[in-house]
């Protein structure tokens, strides 16, 4: 049945200078205006708070208060705190790679917009690091990577030895704003990194991981970022035809939510960074993504299930050539977000082999809410299929919030542990610091636990 929208909003976007004032009304009613004194993703989530307290719309999860478990396992902490003024952002996305020979650990890390990037540190015994490297220092970014600070993305790198030499694989974006991976490499771990003239692959994907399958084939796996491409289809679809946020939202302040998005669009489109679209249609996303199933049975028509096509985030992987310049052979869906914990997306995956079984643990839901946690999954061989646990490996906590994008390398004790990123408890969001925990694994048949 459709249903009419319960409210009709309208916004006003005006420049002042890098600030911006936004005027905010319903029809026949006055506009409040709010003032975005940045462009950042904190700024952007206190205007929503502020939005839906005025005019009933949905408040963003970061900014509700979340009553969080004590913590289900023991995460030490590996590292705290910036090890160096040139790291900005803290260490999301963390790769280790164990390098025995040199009795060293090497972590590279995401870097967002900082003008150097990929921060290599190198430790002896995973407590004191110290810092090596930067996999592009500034002035040494490959030519296809978009730079510049709050335009360029630099995500999700991992260090790996292949044959005798080093290969890093990484997210960044291309001049017109896509996200492409790229690949580099170097004779040894803290480089320097030589890249390849053009990306790897293309098409809006991030998060690579390179897995050696035991034939010695180098494997890539990697996320097509489709949980970017649905919020705007969205937003534009719901600003052609308003009728529509009573058909696909059924709770009032969603509604709200949908027209506020909707009378938002046409300025994001023509003004703002794939980033800041979505710090402003983040509580659209949220109310899609709350019942992600029944939003999906509501859509209908073609261009409903066009967005239907990216709800799903999907994780694929490909073999390459042994000199790492091309995908090679045939290309295998790997998984996909089907779990009510995850939400509308999966990003983050590493594979790693135990007792004569492959694990790909992974990242699902929205990094920067406590909704975000570590799943799991076990397969007979490296491109799956694969089985998922039933329940996510790693949750939020009154200790530690967001756990997300995991790695796997041996501890000191030569046991394999997880290495992962997570956010202090009430500092989440875009380039607020994460650091950097391990726990211990123990794998257990199809099963694996912290610990």
């Amino acid at each position: 049945m459709t249903r009419e929208p319960t409210d009709r909003i309208s916004v006003m976007v005006h420049a002042e200078g890098v600030a911006l004032a936004l005027d905010v009304a319903r029809p026949g009613s006055p506009p409040k205006r709010y003032r975005l004194p940045r462009r950042d993703h904190d700024a952007w989530l206190d205007l929503h708070a502020a939005i839906a307290a005025d005019f009933g719309a949905r408040a963003p999860l970061n900014r509700r208060p979340a009553a969080l478990p004590p913590p289900a396992a023991r995460l030490e902490p590996v590292l705290t705190e910036a090890v160096s003024p040139d790291i900005l952002y803290g260490f999301g996305d963390p790769c280790v790679l164990h390098v025995p020979e040199e009795g060293a650990w090497y972590l590279v890390a995401t870097s967002n917009d900082a003008p150097q990037s990929f921060p290599i540190l190198k430790s002896s015994d995973l407590k004191r690091w110290e810092l090596a490297s930067f996999a592009f220092p500034q002035g040494g970014k490959p030519g296809w990577c978009l730079e510049g600070l709050g335009r360029a993305d630099f995500w999700a790198p991992e260090i790996h030895r292949v044959g005798g030499g080093y290969w890093l694989v990484f997210s960044a974006r291309q001049a017109d704003g896509e996200l492409a991976i790229g690949l580099a490499t170097s004779a040894r771990p803290e480089g320097p990194y030589r890249a390849q003239a053009a990306p790897l692959l293309t098409g809006g994907v991030i998060d690579p991981h390179l897995h050696v399958a035991p034939d010695g084939t180098p494997l890539l796996f990697w996320k097509v970022d489709d949980n970017g491409v649905w919020p705007r289809r969205l937003a534009a679809l719901l600003g052609e035809r308003p009728e529509l946020a009573g058909e696909l939202f059924d709770n009032p302040e969603d509604r709200r939510t949908a027209a506020l998005a909707a009378a938002l669009w046409p300025w994001l489109e023509a003004n703002a960074p794939p980033m800041e679209q979505f710090f402003a249609l983040q509580p659209l996303i949220e109310a899609a993504a709350e019942d992600l199933a029944g939003f999906e049975a509501r859509l209908s028509g073609e261009a409903g299930l066009e967005i239907a096509e990216t709800l799903r985030t999907r994780v694929y992987a490909q073999a390459l050539s042994p000199d790492g310049a091309a995908l090679v052979g045939a290309r295998h869906l790997v998984l996909q977000n089907d779990q009510p914990w995850e939400a509308h997306l999966i990003e983050g995956v590493w594979v790693s082999e135990a007792q004569g079984r492959w694990f790909l643990f992974y990242a699902g839901n929205d990094f920067s809410t406590p909704q975000y946690g570590i799943g799991a999954a076990v397969a007979d061989g490296p491109l799956g299929p694969y089985r998922k646990l039933a329940a996510p490996l790693l949750g939020s906590s009154t200790e530690w919030v967001g756990p997300g994008h995991p790695s796997v390398a041996p501890g000191p004790d030569g046991r394999p542990r997880l290495f992962l990123h997570a956010f202090f408890p009430g500092r989440l969001g875009y380039k607020a610091f994460r650091a950097v925990l391990s726990a211990d694994l123990t794998f257990e048949g199809d099963a694996v636990r912290l610990g």
